[in-house]
Parts: C-alpha cells; structure tokens; sequence
C-alpha cells in the first residue's frame, strides 16, 4: 500500500532541547570535543575595555570562522544565513533556537579595531598542532613542502606599473665569501664592491585594489593577482606551518623562511621532500649543512634541442675542468659574481670539431658550461635520488601535500582570497589550516573513541 503523509499543522509546539535537534555523529560534536577554545579567553583579555558594553564572546566569534573554514562556505555573510536555520551550527557557536546569531561584519570589525597586528590567530594554529602532536598523530620524520598561489581579491585590470629594486638572496653574503675564496685559490683577484654600480631593478605590476599582492604568470594563459604560499605538512597530512608572500615571488625565495620555522618547532624532521622547483644549490646546500636529507626529484636539463645535453660534459675534480664529447678540454676562466665557474673551449680546436653544430653557436666558436661553486650539494641530491627507498618517500607527495592543496581549495575555500592585504590573508589562513587540521583531529579522536569499546570487549573476551 503506498503511504501518504498525514497533513501536520507546521505551527505546533514541540517540547525538544536544542542537544536534541543536532545528529549525534555531527561534525560539529566532534571539533567541540577535540579541542576546547575556553584558551582564547586569557589571549585576548587585554584588548578589551573593563568599561561599557559587553561585547560578543571571543570564542564565538572564533567559532563563527571555523564553522565557515570547515564547512566551505565561501563568505562571512553567507556563513550567518546559514546559522541562522542550521540548528547544528546553532548548537555549536552557543546560541539557541530564539537567540539572533550576530552580523557578519561583526568579526572584521572586531578584526580592524581589535585583533589586528596580534599573534592570536597564529596561537591558534600553534595551539591546534600542539594538541595533535600531545595525541601522537604527527610524524615528524618526514616533511613535505610545496607552494601555491591563492587568488587575490583584486581586479586584474586595476594596476599601475612600477620599477622596484631586485631584493638580494638570503645567502648573498655566503655566496660573495665563497666566489672570493674559489677565484683566489684560481690566482684571481676578489670581486669588489662597487659604490657606483646601480642596483640591479625590474618593472613590477602594482595592483591598486590590493597592493600587496604579485601579478602571477603560470602559461600564457594564467595570468592574476594573487599570493604565493608555501606549505609544510608531515606523512598524515597535518599542516605544520606556512608562509606567505606576494604571487611574484619564486617559491625558492620563500622556502628558507618556512623551513626555518618548520625546524625549529619540529627538529627531529629527517627528511625534506621538495618538488624540482626548490632544485637550486643554495636549498640543498642549507638542508645537507642542517644534517639532514633533501629528496628531490629528477630536472630536466633545460637545452635546446638537438644539442649536447649539460651532463654529456664531464667535469674532471682532479684537473678542475669539462671533458666534451669529441674528448676536448674545456680549461677553467673566471668565477662570476652569480656564484658560476666558467669553462671555455679551445676555439683552435672546436673550428674543426665534427660536433660543433651540436655543441655551439658562437661565432668565435668557443664552448661555455658553467658550474655552480655548491654544485657537489646538487651532486649529493643525485646521489640521495638514487638511493634505496628515497622513490618511494618522494611518491607519498601526492598522498600528502598535494592532498592538503586539494582539500584546501576544493573544501575549504582557499582557491581565492576572501580578504585584501597580506596580513588579513595570513590571518585567513591560519584559520584555514588550523580548521583543516582541527577537521582531522577530531574525526581521529572520534573514531578512536568510538573503537576502543570494542576493542576492549574484545580483550576481555578472548583473553580467558
């Protein structure tokens, strides 16, 4: 018999509690369980008055942005409208059936008059990892670090353009100690600085809407305002730490200043998984010096085709030079100021070479291949690649920080910015990565709890 249902007057009253409206395997049970926020309070007491009104509850309005991190819902605005007839995110930010949840520009005023130049949204990441790692759930053997770019809230068609000194490398001193050392040791006399010499400059783009972001070009197609992110996470996916800078900014450039972080707060990481773009002589020099093991996958020589490829050239250590294919010396010439010994040929030689379409265009003839002075750390990087079970540790990347990529732009909003300047965005994502991890934690924490009766049971039973 089909069944029909009977008409209800949807105006009756029903005596139930708000506990009783949300499902007991609700999301929202699990992060109220697997962290407790009451931490925030003692954070935040000094940047409230003791005088006048009372304002709405930090917690809460920490809450209102968690739920909107991790449920994906893409704005503050819309995050109210939805508490507004979700009784679930009722339950969890505290506020019944009858209460008005507060205005969506609550929490950017709050922000802008409050906790803006504060370290409390990063305590609040700290404080999430901590929790993880006091449960046991990091892996601190292995790191994976990768970047990505996150659209600005900026118009692409809004800029002015600028000409901006280049900024100088992180390792620029070392670099300048160790030419100066190689060139001496080469009887050359040391490179000088030169108070004349102007510094070296670049036109930029300049958005006007947000002017802290970088034009970002990837193709001929992919061309935006946005930021560069790069991020840290361990064999489980947690997310260890980030940092961020304009979308203009190689990924290499900022690596130095989240590995820093990273291991620090995490020095037993054994192993530095990166993908070729952090292939330089200066990142494996800084990993192999710290003790530890960078993997890294093969690079792709970048010549033109139909040419000799860079490793056909055989660098002879003893005799310090390159041995071309057609078995001709390539005598070392100078150290520039970029940090590249440079090998030329014996154009008397290379005229009548057999190979010399193959090898050169030069009119004078002449064969140059370049060799960085930290070129045996790129050569332990190889020796590393080959070696047993360092191919495997290199695959997990797509399990694990391009997972985290994934989940945050699919599920959580990250594929554009929600709000303008670098600070508000990193605050953005400290509450993004540290809503990512909570999600984690707490679905662990529950499935755990909810094993380990039966587990228990099962002891007890086959124990006797």
């Amino acid at each position: 018999m089909m069944g029909k249902k009977a008409e209800i007057n949807k105006k009756q009253i029903e005596m139930l509690s708000l506990d009783q409206l949300v499902p007991e395997e609700h999301l929202v049970r699990k992060l109220e369980k697997a962290i407790d926020l009451s931490f925030i309070y003692p954070l935040v007491k000094e940047l409230y008055s003791p005088f006048g009104a009372e304002s709405i509850d930090p917690v809460v309005l920490i809450k209102l942005n968690i739920i909107q991190y991790t449920f994906g819902i893409r704005s503050m605005r819309r995050t109210i409208k939805e508490i507004e007839v979700n009784n679930a995110y009722r339950w969890y930010i505290g506020y019944g059936l009858n209460e008005k949840p507060p205005h969506f520009s609550t929490f950017s005023k709050n922000y802008a008059r409050r906790f803006a130049g504060t370290d409390l949204f990063e305590q609040i990441f700290s404080r999430v990892v901590g929790e993880i790692m006091e449960h046991g759930f990091i892996e601190e053997e292995t790191a994976f670090f990768d970047g990505t770019h996150v659209k600005a809230s900026a118009n692409n068609h809004k800029y002015r353009k600028e000409i901006v000194e280049k900024s100088s490398k992180y390792y620029e001193e070392d670099l300048r100690k160790e030419i100066n050392a190689d060139r001496e040791a080469h009887g050359k006399k040391p490179l000088k600085d030169d108070p004349e010499e102007t510094p070296e400059t670049k036109e930029n783009k300049s958005s006007t809407t947000d002017p802290d972001c970088g034009f970002f070009h990837k193709g001929e197609h992919k061309k935006v305002f946005a930021y560069g992110v790069n991020v840290a996470c361990d064999s489980n996916n947690y997310v260890l730490g980030f940092e961020i800078d304009a979308g203009n900014i190689h990924d290499s450039v900022i690596f130095p200043r989240i590995y820093e972080r990273i291991i620090k707060s995490h020095p037993d990481i054994k192993n530095v998984v990166l993908d070729a773009g952090f292939k330089t002589p200066a990142i494996a020099r800084q990993i192999i010096k710290d003790g530890r093991t960078p993997v890294m996958p093969y690079k792709r020589p970048m010549t033109k085709e139909g040419f000799f490829k860079k490793y056909e050239y055989v660098y002879d250590e003893y005799y310090d030079c390159y041995i071309c294919p057609n078995n001709s010396i390539l005598a070392y010439s100078t150290t520039n100021r970029d940090g590249y010994k440079e090998y030329k040929s014996n154009p008397a030689v290379c005229a009548s070479c057999p190979y010399l379409i193959k090898c050169t265009q030069s009119k004078n003839h002449v064969k140059l291949v370049t060799r960085h002075i930290w070129e045996e750390y790129i050569e332990q990087v190889e020796d590393i690649r080959h070696t047993t079970g360092m191919k495997e540790i290199y695959d997990k990347r797509k399990e694990t920080i391009e997972r985290v990529f994934a989940d945050a732009k699919e599920l959580h909003g990250m594929r554009y910015a929600k709000h303008r300047g670098i600070n508000r965005v990193r605050m953005e994502l400290n509450l993004l990565f540290a809503c990512m991890n909570l999600k984690k934690l707490a679905k662990r924490l529950w499935k755990d709890a909810c094993f380990l009766p039966f587990l228990l049971r099962f002891i007890e039973i086959y124990a006797v």
